[in-house]
C-alpha cells in the first residue's frame, strides 16, 4: 500500500523555523536527509519533496473562461504543507512508525521535535490510457 506522509505547519511555525541558528538548521536538515536516505535504501520510498515557504505560494482557480486567477498567498489558510514523502509499505502501522521518525527531527538546541505528520493512504487510481 502507498501512503503519503505530509509535514505541515502554521505561518508562525515557518517564521520560527527561519530564525533558527545555523547549527540547528543543519542538524534538522541532516536528520531529514538521513531519514530520506534510509527510506530510499530500504526500498519503501516512492517520492519525496520539500516545498518552498508559504510566502511563495498562490491559490489558483479557474476564471470564467478557464484562465488562471491567482488569489494571493494562502489568504484563508492557517496551515501550510512543507513537504511530503510517498512510501510503499505493507501496513498502515509501518507508515505510522516512519511518520513518527520524521516527526522527531531535532529542533533548537537539539531537542527532539514533534512535527505534525499527516498520514494518508494513496488510493490506487484508474490506469492511464
Amino acid at each position: 500500500m502507498k501512503f503519503i506522509l505530509m509535514m505541515s505547519g502554521t505561518k508562525a511555525n515557518f517564521d520560527w523555523y527561519s530564525n533558527w541558528s545555523k547549527e540547528d538548521l543543519q542538524a534538522n536538515t541532516a536528520h531529514m536527509r538521513a531519514f530520506g536516505k534510509e527510506l530510499k535504501d530500504s526500498g519503501v520510498l516512492v517520492s519525496a519533496e520539500g516545498l518552498d515557504f508559504p510566502g511563495a505560494a498562490k491559490i489558483v482557480r479557474a476564471g470564467p473562461n478557464g484562465e488562471p486567477i491567482t488569489d494571493g498567498v494562502f489568504p484563508e489558510s492557517k496551515e501550510f504543507l512543507a513537504g511530503y514523502w510517498i512510501i510503499e509499505v505493507e501496513t498502515a502501522e509501518q507508515a505510522y512508525k516512519l511518520a513518527a521518525r520524521a516527526s522527531a527531527a531535532p529542533g533548537p538546541g537539539g531537542e527532539r521535535g514533534s512535527i505534525p505528520i499527516e498520514v494518508r493512504r494513496v488510493l490506487p487510481g484508474a490506469p492511464l490510457a
